[in-house]
């Protein structure tokens, strides 16, 4: 073999594995999905969320890769998929609830976090102002407490007689604990007497609501993913004792739920896949303002009212965004 052929030998061979690199699929981003509750809990939610992904070109599989995992309303399961997360490399972490923000960003501090809905999100510690979030850190606010005294008046309005109260939260969460305290110094200014009912763990539930039997007229469900993977379950409790449930989201009305008032979740995903958008197009979260929801929902259940043997006037039947007949 002469000197020429050597050369183009050795040519050959280093150009192929350039050759075949550039045949290589680049790299997909990878969102890891923290899920709070379950997957059922969550699938409307989801649904919004990649439906404005794909509408902004994100197509899982193609554009975008997904990694979903779900807690199950198991606080300490937070720090276990965040940490998850961390091993992967995701590019972007979302998730949902105080909590699992707060494992989220105890997990890292460089991976962008975006929170589609989260209580208190200043008052937890999690950005050091909605304006300018700092760190790596975004999202959307629940105004959770800010809705707590209308909730009350809703209820009030629907049950006038209405003198006892019983507010259910799981207080290893600090957004639900926020939200009980909430209602808890705004009963009193309506002429309503509270009794707490403080649980942590699913097991809590049922010991919790048995000792309402006359103690309470209603409840107060305080948002939280313990609460929200287990609303079919309290319904179904608070039904058979006879206690009108009042709730922060539209699914636990849809699970038997007398009425619900708050945000509209769906609405606060599909908003949380534009800041999903932007730092996967290089934005930075500290430089995304966090933003407040602009849409509420009354949503009503007349099967269950009727159950409670409840008649719910008309008028305020007519202002409600949904009834569930």
């Amino acid at each position: 073999m002469n000197r020429r052929e050597v050369i183009a030998l050795l040519g050959g061979v280093a150009v192929w594995p350039v050759a075949a690199r550039a045949q290589q699929p680049a790299r997909v981003p990878t969102i890891g999905i923290l899920g709070a509750a379950t997957p059922s809990a969550w699938s409307s939610r989801m649904a919004a969320f990649l439906h404005r992904m794909h509408a902004l070109g994100w197509i899982e599989g193609r554009t975008v890769a997904i990694e979903s995992r779900w807690a199950e309303g198991r606080t300490e399961r937070f720090s276990e998929i965040a940490a998850e997360f961390v091993r992967l490399k995701v590019d972007v972490i979302v998730t949902a609830g105080t909590a699992s923000v707060i494992a989220a960003k105890q997990a890292t501090s460089s991976i962008p976090i975006v929170f589609a809905a989260a209580g208190d999100p200043v008052g937890s510690g999690q950005v050091a102002s909605l304006a300018r979030p700092g760190g790596n850190v975004t999202g959307l606010s629940l105004q959770q407490t800010d809705l707590a005294g209308k909730r009350l008046e809703l209820l009030r309005e629907m049950i006038p007689g209405l003198r006892r109260l019983a507010i259910m939260a799981n207080v290893g969460n600090a957004g639900a604990v926020l939200e009980m305290r909430e209602v808890w110094i705004t009963a009193p200014k309506l002429g309503l007497d509270v009794v707490t009912l403080e649980i942590r763990w699913a097991e809590d539930i049922a010991p919790a609501i048995e000792t309402l039997k006359g103690r309470a007229e209603a409840l107060y469900v305080c948002i939280d993913p313990l609460i929200d993977s287990n609303r079919i379950r309290i319904n179904t409790l608070a039904l058979d004792a006879g206690l009108p449930t009042m709730h922060g989201l539209r699914d636990h009305v849809e699970a038997g739920g007398l009425i619900s008032y708050g945000t509209n979740f769906p609405d606060l995903f599909r908003r949380a896949a534009d800041h999903v958008d932007k730092i996967l197009r290089g934005a930075k979260p500290a430089d995304i303002p966090v933003e407040q929801p602009t849409k509420f929902d009354l949503v009503i259940n007349l099967r269950t009212a009727k159950r409670l043997g409840l008649t719910i006037p008309e008028s305020f039947l007519l202002r409600a965004e949904e009834v569930i007949e």
